[in-house]
């Protein structure tokens, strides 16, 4: 068994299943693509698997829909490594919203409202949403419009740093307003 297909064997089988390589590319013809080949263009599998041979590298079907198969010479163990790691930033890249709950009464009282008022703030600064909720228990549903003007108080008071996504609704027991935070300007 020559270095290459050992190479290919020690692989997990989920990489394995990913891209074909070597002799598991079971087309006749193949199209060469890549830094290393002198001619780019379609040979017969047994050749490019020479030409993979001959440079101690692996012959891997990229793209195994296209007519003939695309495939490139290159050493498959660092083309998964350099994907993950693609895969890896990307992900990092990615914008992950963060939401904060704040839950009121409908009867909060204005020391209580401050106090969260300021913990919203402090959350908006920080680039969080906000889901400001009141939470109404048992027969205190009577109150609900207590709630709404409580909500779109929270959402005047708040409105020099943040916007609303989400006007007051009731859902269930719960009436929701959603806050996000204003765009700074450049």
């Amino acid at each position: 068994m020559n270095n290459k297909t050992e190479r290919a064997s020690n692989l997990p089988k989920k990489e394995e299943a990913e891209h074909r390589i070597n002799n598991k590319i079971r087309v006749p013809k193949v199209r060469l693509v890549g830094d290393n080949i002198e001619e780019p263009g379609i040979y017969s599998t047994a050749d490019a698997l020479k030409m993979a041979d001959e440079m101690d590298l692996d012959l891997v079907e990229i793209s195994p829909n296209a007519e003939p198969p695309v495939c490139k010479i290159i050493d498959y163990q660092k083309f998964i490594y350099q994907q993950k790691r693609k895969q890896k930033e990307i992900k990092s890249k990615a914008v992950k919203v963060v939401v904060k709950e704040i839950r009121f009464g409908p009867q909060t009282d204005d020391h209580d409202y401050e106090f969260k008022l300021r913990h919203a703030e402090k959350f908006i600064a920080e680039g969080a949403k906000v889901k400001a909720y009141v939470f109404f228990k048992g027969r205190s549903i009577l109150f609900k419009e207590q709630g709404e003007i409580l909500l779109l108080r929270f959402a005047n008071d708040l409105e020099e740093v943040a916007r609303v996504d989400q006007l007051p609704r009731l859902e269930g027991k719960r009436m929701i307003l959603m806050l996000a935070p204003k765009p700074k300007k450049a």
